[in-house]
């Protein structure tokens, strides 16, 4: 077993972190104050493969697997997790479906704009009061004529605002049966499809983040996604890379703590010594440490497991919720390190601290995936 990276992989790397430091270092905290996604990052991710990642090439795709995906999403977390949510629900979350269930129209439609950066994508499963309980989705979808109607809303979309697609889970049966879900793809320009606000977050302020409304919204035959009543089926599917890069990104978030109080702990002198000396600091950078690292073995074995089509959900989701809680306890500690320091808005780790408590909820909560490795050990 040999989850390390490759020569290929460390040259991606390569260049993710040279992009990383000069397109993204420069504007992260502008663009946390400004609550907006840096659009001008699209067209420039796209030059250097990051939205064709896993794709096929046949459509402008990117030769990858789940490490290079990683890659991306540990890098970019350690400087500004808002930029990548925009960029991971579009590249490795949303189109990807396209690719998995789409038809060889869709494919062809919709996959080499969203490469290019072109078309934006999102994909809309969380309601008000449906979140981890995916079979009490209430939007539905009714077949009428040659088409489907949907009414319903849907609540914390990335991309909401600035999409000009969106995969859309719909209740095509009453009750709430797995078997009951479809998929549907909605474009941006549909009557009866709105924005219906732009969500104020405490966390990942660089990425937008909606509430979308649908009011008798038609959509053709063609435009559904996958399987009638097989959508259930295909966002468990999905959530699995999902999970992935999610765990990724608490790696790299993690990381980016650690560093940051690393540095501050060898600068900062109390009582004629560096505060890293003291054991009450010192012992939390080795706790932080081990973790992180901890957390890094988890994410490279999940995405390793996946990569060679093996059962991965298990340890999929012991990275995400390991690596999700172990971001969170390094904000913490990193903040608690810095002091008074670490409160002002002119220090990133505040940043870190707001963003970090977004992975314990989103892509299936650290109850959910608890829940989901009970059951996996045989209860």
């Amino acid at each position: 077993m040999d989850f390390g990276l490759s020569e290929e992989h460390r040259i991606f790397e390569s260049m993710v972190k040279k992009f990383v430091e000069k397109e993204i270092q420069p504007i992260a905290e502008e663009y946390d104050i400004k609550e907006e996604y840096p659009m001008h990052l699209w067209p420039r991710m796209s030059e250097i493969g990051l939205l064709g990642c896993k794709l096929p090439e046949e459509y402008g795709g990117t030769p990858a697997d789940n490490f290079n995906l990683v890659i991306v999403a540990e890098e970019i977390g350690k400087v500004c997790p808002g930029v990548f949510a925009g960029l991971g629900v579009h590249s490795y979350i949303a189109t990807p479906y396209i690719d998995l269930f789409g038809t060889k129209e869709q494919k062809e439609k919709y996959i080499p704009p969203s490469i290019k950066g072109d078309e934006i994508w999102a994909i809309a499963i969380t309601e008000p009061n449906a979140g981890s309980d995916v079979t009490n989705i209430t939007t539905t979808a009714v077949k009428d004529g040659d088409g489907w109607v949907i009414n319903g809303t849907k609540m914390f979309i990335t991309n909401g605002t600035i999409c000009k697609h969106v995969v859309v889970v719909c209740a095509t049966e009453k009750g709430r049966s797995k078997k009951g879900k479809t998929l549907f793809i909605v474009h941006k320009d549909t009557p009866g499809f709105s924005v219906s606000r732009k969500l104020k977050k405490l966390g990942f302020r660089a990425s937008d983040t909606a509430e979308l409304v649908f009011e008798d919204c038609r959509v053709p035959n063609e435009n559904m996604l996958g399987e009638y009543g097989k959508g259930f089926y295909h966002v468990m599917k999905g959530l699995v890379q999902e999970r992935i890069i999610t765990a990724a990104m608490g790696v790299g978030m993690g990381q980016a703590c650690l560093e940051l109080s690393l540095k501050y702990a060898k600068e900062r002198v109390q009582f004629d010594k560096p505060i890293g000396s003291f054991q009450a600091t010192g012992f939390k950078l080795v706790d932080m440490a081990i973790e992180v690292c901890a957390a890094r073995q988890l994410t490279y074995m999940a995405a390793w497991k996946d990569n060679m089509g093996q059962d991965s959900v298990t340890e999929v989701s012991m990275a995400k919720l390991f690596a999700a809680e172990t971001a969170t306890r390094a904000a913490l500690n990193a903040v608690q390190i810095f002091g008074g320091y670490g409160l002002m808005m002119e220090y990133t780790v505040q940043r870190f601290y707001r963003d970090t408590k977004l992975l314990e909820i989103g892509a299936g909560t650290s109850e959910i995936q608890r829940e989901i490795i009970l059951r996996r050990l045989g209860f």
